[in-house]
């Protein structure tokens, strides 16, 4: 029986306290919502009707909301909308490879609405020009997390070898790869890693 070494021991305590940690910020959104008076029914959000009304008193008007934004902001306005385009066609070729190449590899695919989510432009107090900037950014760092599971996932099934040095906010997977320059465990295990892609399956079958 191998030993585990102190990384692995240090890794299972990370991975435990990931999970106190999810628990917590479960705990801490019941709160939340209870607090600001919303709830999810059916996954829609919905505020008692008293509470949106109060929302509304503090949403700022258009005019004035316009009229009072720094003109660098107005003039970089082009810039930031125009990266949509860039956005969708990532969205488009990354689902449209994982549908494709997962199904051949036989990799579980990612389920695109556990990381994008939508749903600031639910909150009364905000304008027009501030949902549509919530829905961008929700949209936008949605789809990053999302892209970046398909790849991660696709990397684990092709090159599964740590890097020679560290990199900073490495996905969840790279902990299990094959050390860098070790020839050996990179004949022996590369089947082992990809067969344990399926175990992601398996566990949101559970969820």
């Amino acid at each position: 029986m191998t030993t585990k070494s102190r990384l692995d021991e240090l890794l299972d305590q990370l991975k435990s306290k990931q999970q106190e940690v999810e628990d917590e910020i479960d705990r801490l959104l019941d709160e939340k919502r209870e607090e600001f008076h919303y709830s999810l029914r059916r996954g829609k959000i919905v505020f008692e009707r008293k509470i949106r009304q109060l929302q509304r008193q503090y949403r700022k008007g258009l005019v004035r909301y316009v009229l009072q934004a720094p003109v660098a902001f107005l003039l970089t306005a082009p810039i930031i909308y125009g990266m949509v385009i860039p956005i969708i066609f990532l969205d488009l070729a990354i689902t449209v490879y994982q549908h494709v190449c997962f199904r051949v590899y036989g990799i579980p695919r990612v389920k695109r609405s556990d990381y994008i989510v939508i749903d600031r432009h639910h909150l009364a107090y905000l304008n027009i020009i501030e949902k549509l900037n919530c829905v961008y950014c929700g949209y936008g760092n949605g789809l990053i997390s999302y892209a970046r599971e398909i790849t991660a996932r696709t990397e684990q099934y092709w090159c599964p070898i740590k890097h020679a040095r560290r990199i900073i906010d490495a996905h969840k997977y790279t902990d299990n790869y094959i050390d860098y320059g070790d020839a050996k465990a990179w004949d022996n295990e590369l089947g082992i890693l990809r067969k344990q892609l399926a175990i992601i399956e398996s566990e949101q079958d559970l969820k």
